[in-house]
């Protein structure tokens, strides 16, 4: 038994807007040191569970805690610790990548020397290094993403909250990516992301949850939530319920 708390608890979490409840009755446990694939279709409720994890949106009721801490009764510690990656990328357009991720570094209370030298060595790994005086304002998406994730590394944190960080990213850029990550969970860190790229999820995670109309209708080890299933795909169009027969169009 690991005797550390779970990186993230939730109980029974809701979160209501107007009539519609985008996250509703959400109880979910991971432990540290888990790659956990959160899925749903658009518009389940995994972002809305992502901004609560995040501090960005006040739940209705139920409790979230953090590498065993309330959120957000001790929000300030708990986001000293994690490092996160929103769907959108809120950078500041007019500073370099290597400017951002250094201002990042200083915001999370590294020194100056640090976190000038994190971010240098940051750009290079994520292959930005060639480019020291581009702002961010001319990045594609994917070199956007691509910094969001290497500021969200800087202070080292033990827990990452992703959602979509591959979405926009070429190739060649979610295979360093998934390298990256997959190195930060051997060394002891838990990864939450969403993703609607299945082999993605499929590849990397040891650990699934599937959300559909804000309710956990499935979630266990990979290999056990496949089950007889080919691939994560059709495992998660079963779940679903959502398997049908493809129609065709006489015009097309």
């Amino acid at each position: 038994m690991d005797p550390r708390p779970p990186a993230i608890e939730i109980r029974d979490l809701r979160k209501q807007y107007g009539d519609k409840a985008a996250v509703d009755g959400l109880t979910l446990s991971v432990e540290q040191g888990c790659f956990f694939g959160f899925l749903g279709p658009n518009g389940a409720g995994k972002t809305t569970t992502i901004k609560m994890l995040m501090g960005l949106a006040p739940p209705t009721s139920g409790s979230i805690e953090l590498l065993g801490l309330p959120m957000p009764e001790r929000s300030l510690e708990i986001k000293r610790q994690i490092g996160l990656v929103p769907d959108e990328s809120l950078l500041f357009d007019h500073l370099t990548g290597g400017e951002f991720i250094e201002f990042t570094g200083r915001v999370y209370g590294l020194d100056r020397s640090t976190s000038r030298g994190r971010a240098a060595e940051l750009l290079e790994l994520f292959d930005l290094g060639h480019l020291p005086r581009k702002l961010i304002a001319e990045y594609s998406k994917g070199m956007r993403k691509r910094v969001a994730m290497a500021a969200a590394l800087i202070h080292r944190p033990k827990l990452f909250l992703m959602d979509e960080p591959f979405e926009g990213v070429d190739a060649m850029g979610a295979r360093l990516m998934k390298d990256i990550l997959l190195e930060q969970v051997r060394h002891g860190a838990t990864i939450f992301l969403t993703s609607h790229v299945l082999e993605v999820v499929e590849r990397l995670c040891d650990r699934v949850g599937i959300i559909q109309e804000g309710k956990l209708i499935a979630e266990g080890p990979l290999e056990e939530m496949r089950g007889t299933a080919e691939t994560l795909e059709d495992a998660f169009v079963r779940a679903l319920g959502a398997e049908r027969e493809t129609e065709t169009l006489d015009w097309l």
